[in-house]
């Protein structure tokens, strides 16, 4: 029994946040260590992503990883008041916080799967007290600002100090807890067109838990701008937090680009927001009600525009002669910064894809629908203009549904590609091995459910060229080769398929040693000067087959590049590897853009329907009986364009009577599965068609149905049933 029921909405969003977070960490860490550098902008958003995990965490009471996420967030409070990381600790900061992400991403799998979280942090936050305190020994006199005890009925501390915090009139862990910058403060930093608002915000009656409601919202305004300040504080910690929304409402500061109208629109568009008001300031206590600011005063800008509201903060005022000298003003943005920072209106929804697969068989249905109304016999020879203008119509209107509840489903590749940087960063160093990996073609976009196939071959890819292609530095530099080794993926849109490849620039694949390794397991079919290159390479993807001499941690058991095959044949696709030894390898995937709607030609063979994706078409053509030939088995072939390719008759695979059998007669489809091409002689084409792609009975599973050349079954315009056909299993068995 787990520990948390997974079915729960508020599970659902929290796991949802997480994992982006975590992978967003994992995709900061790793440019800015690619880059050398720890950008300030790059340490105020590692600061808010652990802020949001910590305080998300400690209110769905994951306590392991609120405390885990707490402490990092201490530590980059540090680098940040420090202004940046010294180059000292640069290694060891990037190295614990990648332990750290991997250790929360373990955890929230947990709660994913329904297993009792660790009690444990496995030494990591000793780990970054040890790291604070050697940072601050180096130097640093900040520290994180304390926090009030957790006294039950007590208002707990507030967040750690925000980006914009007051000028450091003195040391950050002399400042009292819990005091905010004031405004003031805050409007001394404000940069040009930026605004500063106080809201007061209701929500609505009944909704409870006003302070997860309230949660929300400031993680809505954070994604906007910066939220200096809120009353009642620590959402996720304050017991009171609640009662005291429901009684006063909740208040916040703001601090952002956007206009007062934009602001009242984007609060307003929070879930269970009932009312948004502007207040002059944020009251002293949550029980006092400040007046409404009905001129828009909140609203004030950066200076000039403030020193008439602030005179103590005018310019020309000269600072007492004890007082610490002024913050150094950053220059104001050109126009064109500006309008990069200034946010955009939020138009992207979470939708569970489960609703998307129903919606996606509901649109299929329709499509078999409309083939039936539009194809029904009872309609044969009757002149009925209108109604076939109402039918074009509702293709047009079909195909337009279709296209565009496919397009929900459609993902950039980028979520997949951007994992693999993790890999080759720690295998790198884990070998010792120096490699850049380059990223083509991330937007391209495929359905969710090929996205989620990709990912372990592409792993596995990715795994294998760092282990067995690319050269160690010595090796390297004596043939050559640049001291940085380079891997390549890269995805792009052809026709109605996504090419995906994987290349390097290692030392390529021997052919005679690939041979010599298959005639030393049998694994061999016909004569060694027989085979081609495409053909031995090919061999790399048999069960247990590896030219590794030894086993490691990474490679060497004969498990991998079978299992990429597999995956993708699984999605209907193929892979092809090209090699020149000494140069490089290179791995393609040709895989279909969607599984659940396929763009097929209808064909006959007696009597019988079938369907074969356009995407394994070449061409279709009458032959002469001058092309036809035999080879020296006896095996019917035919001459195309100097090229020799089998014919393979459907009515011998599947038994069926009453098939053309005098290939002159019948009409042949040169079909590609990625790795052969052959012929397939059929009586008859019936038309290109959008086919829904149903499953085959589980039942047929026993009679393994799948490996004689079944792919699955539609349902036609007259509700007949036809099969389609799995070209890559038909050209392989035959």
């Amino acid at each position: 029994m787990s520990d948390y029921d997974t079915n729960d909405s508020m599970l659902e969003l929290y796991l949802f946040e997480s994992t982006t977070l975590l992978e967003q960490l994992d995709e900061i860490l790793l440019q800015s260590e690619h880059d050398k550098n720890l950008s300030s902008d790059n340490i105020n958003e590692i600061f808010r992503i652990m802020h949001t995990i910590k305080g998300s965490s400690a209110m769905m009471a994951f306590n392991i990883i609120a405390e885990v996420s707490h402490k990092l967030e201490d530590l980059f409070f540090i680098v940040r008041e420090r202004g940046g990381i010294d180059e000292s600790f640069f290694e060891v900061l990037f190295d614990l916080v990648l332990r750290v992400s991997d250790f929360l991403k373990t955890e929230v799998d947990k709660i994913q799967q329904g297993e009792t979280l660790s009690t444990e942090s496995a030494g990591l936050v000793d780990e970054i007290l040890d790291l604070i305190s050697a940072m601050k020994s180096a130097g640093g006199e900040a520290a994180p600002p304390p926090k009030k005890p957790a006294a039950k009925g007590a208002k707990a501390a507030g967040p750690a100090a925000p980006e914009k915090a007051a000028p450091a009139a003195k040391p950050a862990d002399e400042a009292p807890a819990g005091v905010y910058p004031s405004d003031e403060d805050i409007r001394k930093t404000l940069a040009e067109g930026e605004s500063l608002y106080h809201l007061h915000v209701y929500f609505t009656e009944d909704c409870q838990m006003e302070n997860i409601r309230a949660f929300m919202l400031v993680s809505k305004l954070q994604t906007m701008g910066e939220v200096p300040r809120m009353l009642p504080d620590e959402l996720e910690s304050n017991p009171e937090a609640s009662d005291i929304i429901q009684q006063h409402g909740f208040y916040c500061t703001f601090v952002t680009f956007m206009s007062r109208d934009e602001v009242e629109q984007t609060a307003k568009a929070t879930l269970s927001v009932d009312s948004v008001a502007f207040v002059e300031k944020l009251p002293d206590g949550a029980g006092a009600e400040p007046q409404e600011d009905e001129a828009g005063g909140t609203g004030a800008q950066a200076p000039p525009a403030e020193s008439a509201a602030a005179p103590d903060a005018a310019p020309e005022k000269p600072a007492p002669p004890d007082a610490p000298p002024a913050p150094e003003k950053p220059a104001p943005p050109d126009a064109t910064e500006q309008a990069a920072h200034k946010p955009t209106k939020q138009n992207l929804i979470n939708v569970d894809l489960n609703k998307l697969d129903i919606l996606m068989d509901l649109v299929g249905e329709i499509v078999i629908t409309e083939s039936m109304v539009s194809g029904s016999p009872d309609l044969v020879g009757l002149e009925l203009e209108n109604f076939h203008k109402s039918a074009r119509q509702l293709r047009k209107l079909t195909d337009e549904l279709q296209d565009t509840v496919m397009s929900v489903r459609m993902m950039p590749v980028a979520t997949t590609f951007q994992k693999m940087r993790r890999i080759v960063r720690d295998m790198g160093k884990q070998l010792d091995k120096d490699v850049d990996l380059t990223l083509v073609g991330e937007t391209t976009e495929v359905d969710k459910t090929i996205i989620d196939a990709i990912g372990d071959p592409i792993m596995h890819l990715v795994r294998n060229a760092m282990d067995h292609a690319i050269e160690s530095r010595a090796d390297r530099a004596n043939t050559g080769k640049p001291a940085v080794g380079s891997i390549v993926l890269t995805a792009q849109n052809v026709g109605g398929d996504i090419i995906i490849s994987v290349s390097d620039d290692g030392k390529g694949l021997d052919a005679d040693v690939i041979l010599a390794k298959a005639r030393d397991r049998g694994l061999l079919m016909k004569p060694e000067g027989e085979y081609s290159e495409k053909e031995i390479f090919s061999m790399l993807m048999l069960p247990g087959f590896s030219t590794k001499e030894t086993v490691t941690e990474f490679s060497g058991r004969g498990v991998g590049m079978d299992v990429v095959k597999k995956n993708i044949e699984k999605i209907g696709g193929s892979v092809t590897i090209e090699s020149v030894k000494g140069k490089g390898t290179e791995i393609f995937f040709k895989i279909p853009l969607t599984l659940a709607i396929i763009a097929s030609m209808e064909i006959e063979a007696g009597g019988n329907t079938y369907a074969i994706p356009i995407a394994n078409i070449r061409e279709s053509f009458k032959a002469s009986a001058s092309q036809l030939l035999s080879d020296p088995d006896g095996n019917e072939m035919i001459m195309i364009r100097g090229a020799a390719y089998p014919i393979i008759r459907l009515h011998r695979i599947f038994g069926i009577d009453g098939c053309i059998t005098n290939v002159v007669d019948g009409i042949l489809l040169l079909v590609d599965s990625g790795e052969r091409l052959a012929c397939i002689l059929a009586d008859k084409l019936l038309g290109k068609h959008q086919v829904v792609v149903k499953p085959l009975p589980n039942y047929l599973s026993w009679y393994d149905v799948k490996s004689t050349g079944i792919a699955g079954c539609t349902i036609l315009g007259d509700g007949s049933i036809s099969l389609i056909l799995d070209i890559q299993s038909i050209l392989t068995q035959y």
